[in-house]
């Protein structure tokens, strides 16, 4: 089991903790690493029973680590976050909508969040609100191509027809407005492309399967990818550090491969498939030209691809994470080799049992 570092941290073993989304991909991983920490009153947040089946079956906590409360409940029901963020001292808010629509979206990753800090609001014991959001919030335009904290953020996020960075961008805006408004200390985690056994596919950031065929579409561009078990102790020591309220994190490891090296690698190890490579300048042309009909036929063909989408995903970009290593000490326990190596070996296996 790990220490943990009174000086550094700002919470001690017996504090209330709440992870919301906990019997998620990333939330099991997150809740298993504050259990480990010593931490004795981690409250796992799930929607259902499946959930916290799934956090259960994950054999979490580790063993020999503290054991954790499951609270099952739905962040739409006031009464229901109110009782998970009774005398919190942190809470984890991974929890957020996956759906195709607008209105899912929001629903269940704003108005959730608003409910939550309300709770935390009322509860008046809350010293930080890790929030968790994506890469998906920066639109990288411009010419710029370096992408870190300092980058900016969607500021018309309407426009990308993507429902899941519209909920992000106006979820990070609600938490710092309760910042400003209540005081509420936050801090602001955004994740590259997490990925590990558990997770299979390729990233959208390689390449796209459309109309039956590969379209490769990353081409040398480095995958901001972070193994889930790296990507839970950043988030772990994003709500423990003391003095960094009010920051953000972007969370991606060391030795990040190019969208063709991944592309490779994954047919040598999980399976062989046809792709097509698109050089950028023609997949550029081509987001544009399915922008402009898509106007044009006024939503006849979703605005699936457009260069709003090309400069968030495939446009040449480097990426840092100086900040989190700076700030919280983090680096990745898991290299991007040995990661690579359990995500492939996981997928070829989940095939394998197709």
């Amino acid at each position: 089991m790990l220490q943990i570092d009174r000086e550094r941290f700002i919470a001690e073993p017996a504090d209330p903790i709440v992870v919301t989304g906990a019997g998620g991909f990333i939330g099991r991983r997150v809740v298993a690493a504050l259990a480990a920490r010593g931490f004795r009153c981690v409250r796992a947040f799930v929607r259902s029973s499946a959930s916290a089946a799934a956090l259960e079956s994950a054999g979490e906590p580790r063993s020999g680590a503290a054991p954790i409360e499951i609270i099952r409940g739905n962040l739409l029901s006031r009464p229901d976050c109110e009782r998970a963020c009774r005398d919190a001292a942190i809470v984890f808010h991974l929890a957020a909508g996956t759906g195709q629509g607008f209105s899912d979206a929001f629903l269940n990753s704003v108005v959730t969040t608003r409910n939550l800090l309300d709770a935390c609001v009322s509860a008046g014991r809350l010293r930080r609100f890790v929030n968790v959001s994506s890469f998906v919030v920066y639109p990288n335009g411009g010419w710029r191509r370096r992408l870190d904290e300092s980058s900016p953020i969607e500021m018309h996020p309407e426009r990308r027809a993507d429902p899941y960075c519209f909920a992000k961008v106006k979820q990070e805006q609600i938490v710092r407005q309760y910042g400003a408004t209540f005081g509420i200390p936050y801090v602001m985690v955004r994740p590259g492309s997490v990925y590990g056994p558990g997770k299979n596919g390729i990233p959208s950031r390689v390449g796209i399967d459309t109309f039956g065929l590969f379209l490769h579409l990353g081409g040398g561009n480095p995958i901001p990818l972070t193994y889930v078990d790296n990507c839970a102790d950043a988030i772990v020591l994003a709500g423990l550090t003391r003095g960094v309220d009010g920051e953000a994190f972007n969370v991606i490891d060391d030795d990040l491969p190019s969208s063709t090296a991944f592309l490779q690698l994954y047919k040598r190890r999980v399976r062989r498939f046809s792709s097509v490579y698109v050089p950028h300048a023609c997949s550029y042309a081509l987001c544009w030209l399915w922008e402009r009909y898509s106007t044009w036929s006024r939503g006849q063909l979703p605005a699936a691809f457009s260069r709003a989408r090309w400069h968030s995903q495939w446009k040449k970009t480097r990426y840092s994470n100086a900040n989190l290593k700076t700030r919280l000490g983090w680096s990745p326990a898991v290299s991007t080799s040995e990661g690579l190596s359990r995500y492939f070996d996981a997928c070829a296996e989940s095939r394998g049992h197709a």
